[in-house]
C-alpha cells in the first residue's frame, strides 16, 4: 500500500471531491522520506537559485527508497507534490530526483535531465539493482 490513509479521507473520497491539503498531508505522513527529499530540493532551488537542484544520493535503506518510487511512481501523488512545493519534478532511477521551477523553467535544462541521453549517462553498474 502506498499510502497510510485516515479514515475521514477516505470517506471524503468515497464520496466525492478530496481535500488536497488533505491529501498532502496524508502523503506527508505516509512518505516522510520522499516527501523530505524534495521539501529539502525545493528549500535548496529557492535559496540557491539555478535552473535546478537535484539529488545524487541513494536512499538508505529499501525502505526509503520504496517510498521514493512510491511517491514518484504515482501521478496523484507526484502532482499533488509538485503543486504542494511549486515546482516541476523529473526522476532518474532509484534515487535522483530533480526539482525544477515552474516559474521560468528553463526547458532546455529540463529536456536535458530527462532525455534519453541523460538517462543513460546517469546509469552505473553499482545502481543497477536499485
Amino acid at each position: 500500500m502506498s499510502l497510510d490513509v485516515p479514515p475521514k479521507l477516505l470517506e471524503q473520497a468515497e464520496h466525492g471531491e478530496v481535500d488536497e491539503a488533505e491529501f498532502v498531508d496524508c502523503v506527508r505522513d505516509s512518505l516522510p522520506y520522499a516527501w523530505n527529499l524534495v521539501a529539502a530540493l525545493a528549500t535548496q532551488l529557492r535559496v540557491d537559485g539555478g535552473a535546478f537542484a537535484d539529488n545524487q544520493v541513494p536512499p538508505a535503506t529499501e525502505t526509503e527508497r520504496g517510498q521514493l518510487l512510491r511517491a514518484l511512481a504515482s501521478d496523484a501523488i507526484r502532482g499533488s507534490m509538485e503543486r504542494h512545493f511549486g515546482v516541476k519534478l523529473a526522476f532518474q532511477n532509484c534515487h535522483r530526483v530533480a526539482v525544477f521551477p515552474i516559474e521560468g523553467l528553463d526547458a532546455d535544462r529540463y529536456a536535458k535531465f530527462t532525455s534519453i541521453r541523460g538517462q543513460l549517462l546517469n546509469q552505473s553498474p553499482t545502481l543497477r539493482d536499485c
